[in-house]
């Protein structure tokens, strides 16, 4: 996982111009032959039994009546790639739905944030996505218009479609296809396409100070940030800092260490914030966090939003599916909000979800 980001970010300075943790990858077949999604939303692998239907797609999805909620991913106003969770209208081709949401001008735009634009070029058609199930690959093709767009968005672009078709529990990984042609590079900026791209491509990316690229571990980390209209969200953030196994714990100093752009962003975690040991379950489904005493000294010491900003960071990087929260081991209360932190917390199915 950590060799997937290292090679994305060798291959290519390019990655680093613009502002997971994930399996390592297989590339697809050499001749694998697949059929486009259908008018009933079915995708099938020809040769094969495996089949895909939205439902299965959509199994995580769930909104007001005849909607599906979706996370997509789109540029704030200080050039970040964040998610936002909307409503989409329910439709059986649900993956190709949310792409198109991401086009500049397309049907997201009136209900973005503040500051929010679609990161995919005006014009750009989703001419289909085909589904590898047994890889957990989406290979998607684009039109010719995909093609333009700024240099200086190529990341970015990636990284929102990487990160939304990735949010679909069967998607880990896509391939990227311009009018029917599988490509290698992307066809501004080069970025280097030769392998699928997964949530392991970082999200964001950031380099700590005096870290060698080659040498370091890669921790997503969760930040706050703020539209001109008081819309409050969370920003991903891969950051590389030197090579530690102790992965969750990185995961904490950083959160405390906080933003390293402060002028886009604010830390929810404070040098208050204490943690005296921290452990995963054997079956790496659990993180438990035990802070010391003195984090909780007083009702603001944690707020809610800095909980949230550890399950979103600790479950994005350790690839666990819960965060259990202790206080000298005790399991104890340490929200008054609607979310119970005194049990094993679950990440929200939905990141910053539009208020309707």
């Amino acid at each position: 996982m950590v060799i997937g980001l290292i090679v994305v970010l060798a291959s290519g300075c390019s990655l680093l111009k613009s502002r997971g943790e994930s399996q390592s990858i297989d590339p697809p077949p050499v001749n694998a032959n697949l059929a486009a999604e259908d008018g009933t939303g079915t995708t099938t692998v020809e040769d094969s039994n495996a089949t895909i239907t939205d439902t299965t797609i959509d199994s995580t999805a769930t909104g007001t009546a005849g909607t599906a909620q979706i996370t997509l991913y789109f540029k704030d106003a200080n050039g970040y790639v964040a998610p936002i969770s909307m409503n989409l209208p329910s439709k059986e081709q649900i993956a190709k739905q949310s792409l198109e949401y991401l086009v500049d001008g397309g049907p997201a735009q009136a209900s973005l944030p503040a500051g929010f634009t679609a990161l995919l070029p005006k014009g750009t058609e989703v001419k289909g996505i085909n589904i590898v199930p047994d890889q957990k690959l989406a290979i998607v093709d684009f039109s010719e218009a995909f093609a333009s767009y700024n240099a200086k968005d190529e990341r970015k672009i990636l990284e929102a479609v990487v990160w939304t078709l990735t949010g679909f529990p069967t998607i880990d990984q896509v391939q990227f296809r311009l009018e029917g042609k599988t490509m290698s590079e992307m066809p501004v900026d080069s970025t280097p396409l030769a392998e699928p791209l997964s949530r392991a491509m970082g999200i964001n990316l950031e380099v700590a100070p005096g870290v060698n690229v080659g040498q370091a571990t890669p921790v997503t980390l969760y930040f706050h940030n703020e539209t001109t209209e008081q819309f409050e969200y969370f920003v991903p953030v891969t950051r590389m800092i030197n090579r530690t196994d102790q992965r969750n714990a990185a995961v904490m100093e950083q959160l405390v260490e906080g933003p390293l752009d402060t002028n886009g962003l604010t830390a929810t975690l404070t040098a208050v914030t204490k943690v005296s040991t921290i452990q995963q379950s054997a079956d790496n489904q659990l993180v438990t966090v035990d802070l010391a005493n003195n984090s909780t000294d007083s009702d603001e010491a944690i707020s809610p939003e800095a909980l949230e900003a550890i399950v979103l960071s600790l479950t994005e990087s350790s690839g666990a599916s819960m965060v259990q929260f202790t206080v000298n081991g005790e399991k104890k209360a340490l929200s008054q909000e609607s979310q119970n932190y005194s049990q094993p917390v679950g990440r929200p199915a939905h990141v910053n979800p539009l208020k309707l």
